[in-house]
This record gives C-alpha cells, structure tokens and sequence, in this order.
C-alpha cells in the first residue's frame, strides 16, 4: 500500500511514540517480503513448467539449478528493497499532527 493510503497509520505510530527508523523498517520489512512471497511464487511456478517439459518431453530434459532458484528470490527481494527505500523515508518524514489530521 502506498504511503498516501496509510497516513493516519503512520501518524498514529509516530504520535504514540516510533522513530523514524520504526516507520521505515515497517515500509521496507513489508516490501521485502511481498517481492520476496513473489519470487517464490515464480519460482515454484518456474519448478513447475519445467517438470511438466520433463513429463511431456522426456528427451528434453530440463533443470533448475539451485544457485538460479537462489538469485531469483535474491534478485526480488532486493527489487524490493530498492523500491521501498523511497516509501519507506517519505513515510518516516512525515509529521505526526498533519498526518492525523490528514483524509
């Protein structure tokens, strides 16, 4: 969810007490898993497709090495990171007073 549609959230931590680096571990905590959830996701998909090719198509064989299953959920979660560290900060400079009063 974007910074604009928690703000009374945001406003209401702040206002009881996080730090800017509570609010921005909460932003980047919450993007890292769900692009984390999605390459697990795509990987056992991937798993998936490819041992329905070793059952269609036996003389193709096909296989996904560990290190590649490793790297993809690597490679997302660090989308993840990259993306979030914006939504994270914007969040955290948030005031508390204008972020409770906000609609």
């Amino acid at each position: 969810m974007s910074v604009t549609q928690r703000t009374r959230e945001i406003g209401v931590r702040k206002a009881i007490g996080a730090r800017r680096s509570d609010v921005i571990w909460q932003f980047l905590t919450e993007a890292i898993v769900l692009t984390g959830a999605g390459g697990v996701i795509s990987v056992l998909l991937g798993g998936g497709i490819s041992l329905l090719i070793n059952l269609a198509v036996p003389s193709l064989p096909s296989y996904i090495p560990l290190w590649a299953i490793v790297l993809a959920v690597a490679v997302s979660m660090s989308v993840g990171l990259f993306f979030g560290m914006y939504p994270a900060i914007k969040a955290a400079r948030l005031d508390p007073v204008e972020a409770l009063r906000y609609e």
